[in-house]
């Protein structure tokens, strides 16, 4: 039977991955079926299917054609059948494919969050070939008939685009079982209450009980700059200096530094008070030089080169050829890594190799464990070692450009480095990771390692020596089973978990039998393995939060296929639609509930430009859903009279101003008396207005003062899908230091974080501020927000003493997202605040 009219849109690059889009091209069953919300899990067995069609028979010729080419031999004789499970046309689970058979047995087991309104479940069976999938056919599965919990289990006839069975006999044996959010053992007893350690289940790495965190908000924090913050039992909340403690961690290696990045710089100077000018490369050929392993796992820019003394320095400005060259000649060993697809067809890998990066941020190191023994810890977030992501919480634009910034002045805004510009300021959150866990970041470091290094072409034929030491034979080094227990007694243990999104193309490690794909907690794609927990944890924490939920993200879009518009896009990550939901619940309770999310005021780049516009386009259209479901909640409830959707959700971003000095006046005055041509051009009213965003590249969540996640993850599908970034997170919480235990607020370290963070954005505190979840809080934190908007936005310069900015957008009483009036463009440097669509969709900004 032909596919005709079938399309298949899955979110990255073809049909290798888990969260895509489905488009069944003809009715599977009654038109008044019943839309319903699925917000739980579905428990799903897909047995085996019979009698199915040859789909060759029908591509026969084509693929004859295609077998022919070089690299594409194939021995098929009938069908390689797979299915994919898809809900509201996103694809939520995918069998593996088996080749030549028209009777597969796949005995796969799923358990996939959905947080989808539907009114069927499509298991759709298709046949893999060298020229793409072919639509065998579909089962549908009422949503109505498992919307009781009931299990459904059954063999259904599998249907064609007539309506009838694509072959006379040809069935699929499954059974489908919806568990309700309200049956989720976790959904009602908070983040915190985990009584049996098992943290987030069903992932690579289990919980590890006994470690210690220490959290980081940007790269160093000056002492005295943030105020003294009290925890419980009237501890001292210390602000750590992440740079400063990785400097150290660095310096005190003995045996092992190992460095994964986005982008690794030789040039950066971790610290810049004077006492060194030691540059990272120069820190690291001196470690290697004392004897210490350094291995160094930078992403490989496919747009930078050096070839024969041809350079070219790559659309994202990462250095990484530069910091190859500068290391050549070294014992220091650097691994330039690209985006590999693995399988798949040419387009896919064009695809992936240029688009999708290898995004984790992670620094390992052995460090003194006491009784002349050393230990792992690792460093893991959102900062890269490179240029441009030095800053401190006061986050200057212009008075620090001769002295701490003088050779780290970056703003990709400008298309060119302007003199007299301001700085691009940087705020990010990481964190440092000791006991067990640590050994986890070391694994996956291995596993990446293994994979990258594994000779390929002309470099089989040569001896291959693998720079990874053999920890276990180093009896210096304790492994995790050496690591000291902590006592259930300790206030300051914690439970940390490791979390990634990941797939078999970029590790070593991974089942290479498909079928043994769930004894490692993986999921499948058509050809590839795929660790998706940093999505699953989200989803987990989101669910069990109880009071508030505060995000630090640089982007923030998903759930497409509920938006109204473009809801085939294929973002289909669930945690916009979590939180949405969460706060409805809550209405509906008529309980109270805030969320509170900070985001850059702009992506990174040139705001007009056609790519910034779309990431913004798609954050509006992520925003105007989630308001609207939750006005659409206030009024089912009666209180759209009485609270406003911002009431629950609000969105900041960051900004600074700085009035001049007179010397810095009148240097000004000259550069825009030489440059009266440009007077309207980005740089020079961003010199005239003397302003310019805070960078929010943070990547975390902190729900109910008690659980934290921080790590390399954005809020979008690249960072969660797990077959396109590759990205690596912790979640983390103190077992004494959560609502089950105290029956309170808890004021452990990841309040004291939290704190620290509201400190620094908003320049001070305030009691309402320990109750997030509180109306008086939300409504003053908003209320300050947009007095620092009117100041930012104000034709006199006056001096920031706060930088929480409300989002420049207005959130009228229904839930309808608009620019705010008189301001659809972005201060000074231009590009439509609510973005726009034109031409062809694409995955790049997803």
């Amino acid at each position: 039977m032909s596919n005709h009219g079938y399309s298949e849109s899955l979110s990255f690059g073809g049909s290798g991955h888990i969260q895509g889009q489905q488009v069944v091209p003809f009715r599977t069953g009654s038109i008044s079926l019943k839309f319903q919300l699925l917000h739980g899990n579905l428990v799903i067995l897909v047995k085996e299917a019979k009698n199915l069609p040859n789909m060759d028979a029908f591509h026969k010729t084509l693929g004859d054609i295609v077998a022919r080419l070089p690299g594409t031999g194939s021995n098929k004789i009938t069908s390689d059948p797979y299915v994919t499970v898809s809900v509201a046309r996103a694809v939520v689970g995918r069998t593996f494919v088996i080749s030549n058979t028209e009777n597969p047995v796949w005995e796969q087991h799923f358990d996939v969050p959905v947080a989808h309104y539907a009114s069927q479940v499509h298991f759709v069976v298709k046949d893999s070939d060298v020229v793409g999938s072919q639509l065998i056919g579909v089962v549908a599965i009422p949503v109505e008939q498992i919307y009781s919990g009931m299990k459904v289990e059954g063999t259904y006839p599998i249907l064609g685009s007539n309506g009838k069975p694509c072959k006379p006999g040809a069935a699929l044996s499954l059974s489908i079982q919806y568990i309700p959010i309200e049956k989720l053992t976790f959904n009602n007893n908070g983040v915190g209450l985990d009584p049996d350690h098992q943290g987030v289940p069903g992932t690579y790495f289990p919980v590890r009980r006994g470690g210690k965190v220490t959290l980081y908000q940007d790269a160093h924090v000056p002492d005295g700059c943030l105020p003294s913050i009290k925890l419980d039992d009237n501890v001292e909340y210390e602000h750590g200096s992440c740079w400063q403690d990785m400097f150290d961690a660095i310096s005190q290696a003995r045996r092992l530094i190992y460095i994964v990045g986005w982008s690794v710089y030789h040039k950066v100077r971790l610290l810049r008070d004077g006492r060194t000018d030691c540059m990272l490369g120069d820190l690291l050929k001196n470690k290697s030089q004392e004897g210490v392993r350094v291995l160094l796992l930078v992403w490989d820019d496919p747009t930078s080169t050096s070839i024969m003394g041809y350079k070219t320095d790559g659309i994202m400005q990462t250095n990484d050829e530069e910091t190859r060259r500068f290391f050549k000649h070294s014992s220091v060993q650097v691994l330039l890594c690209p985006r590999s697809a693995g399988k798949g067809s040419w387009v896919k890998k064009q695809e992936v190799g240029t688009i999708y990066t290898h995004h984790q941020k992670t620094v390992i190191v052995d460090a003194d464990a006491g009784h002349f023994r050393r230990k792992i810890i690792a460093f893991v977030g959102g900062l890269d070692l490179c240029l441009g992501r030095y800053d401190t919480p006061e986050h200057p634009i212009f008075r620090t450009l001769q002295t701490v910034h003088k050779d780290d002045n970056r703003n990709p805004t400008f298309s060119d480095r302007v003199v007299g510009c301001p700085r691009q300021p940087w705020h990010d959150l990481h964190s440092k990771i000791e006991g067990p866990a640590a050994y986890d970041i070391l694994a996956n470091f291995q596993e990446r390692w293994l994979k990258a290094s594994k000779p390929r072409g002309i470099q089989k034929l040569k001896a291959h020596d693998d720079a990874l030491l053999k920890i276990e034979r180093i009896p210096e080094i304790m492994g995790m089973a050496d690591l000291p227990q902590s006592s259930e007694d300790d206030l300051e243990a914690w439970d940390v978990q490791v979390f990634r999104s990941i797939d078999s193309n970029s590790v070593r490690g991974f089942p290479e039998n498909p079928k043994d794909a769930s004894s490692m907690n993986l999921v499948c794609g058509k050809n590839v393995l795929i660790d998706m927990s940093i999505h699953a944890a989200y989803v987990k924490a989101i669910r069990a939060a109880q009071h508030f939920i505060y995000i630090e993200n640089q982007y923030f879009l998903g759930s497409s296929y509920n938006w109204a518009l473009y809801n085939d896009l294929g973002a289909n990550n669930l945690i916009p639609m979590e939180i949405a939901l969460k706060i409805v619940k809550k209405i509906k309770a008529n309980e109270r509930f805030a969320v509170y999310i900070v985001i850059p005021m702009w992506p990174e780049g040139v705001p007009t430009s056609t790519p910034l516009q779309r990431i913004l386009f798609w954050q509006h259209k992520t925003m105007q859903m989630m308001y609207e479901m939750i006005y659409k909640a206030l009024l089912e409830a009666g209180l759209h009279n009485r609270y406003c959707p911002q009431d629950y959700l609000n969105f900041f971003c960051l900004g600074n101003r700085e009035k001049p000095s007179g010397e810095e006046s009148s240097a000004a005055k000259k550069i825009n008396e030489a440059n009266k041509k440009e007077a309207n051009t980005p740089q020079a009213l961003t010199r005239k207005n003397r302003r310019f965003m805070i960078y929010v590249h943070s990547k975390g969540m902190i729900v109910d003062d008690e659980y934290v996640i921080i790590g390399s993850a954005n809020i979008n599908q690249r960072s969660m899908e797990g077959t396109r970034d590759t990205e690596i997170a912790m979640g983390a919480y103190q077992p004494h230091h959560t609502w089950a235990r105290k029956l309170s607020s808890p004021h452990g370290q990841i309040y004291g974080y939290r704190t620290s963070l509201w400190a620094e954005h908003i320049g001070f505190l305030e009691e309402c501020f320990k109750q997030p979840e509180s109306l008086e809080c939300v409504q003053r934190v908003r209320s300050l927000s947009e007095q620092n908007w009117r100041q930012y936005v104000s034709d006199e310069i006056t001096e920031m003493k706060g930088h929480l900015l409300r989002y420049p957008v207005e959130v009228d009483q229904t839930g309808k997202v608009n620019h705010l009036p008189g301001c659809a463009t972005f201060p000074d440097v231009g590009g439509n605040i609510l973005g726009d669509f034109t031409a062809i969709q694409e995955n790049l900004t997803i």
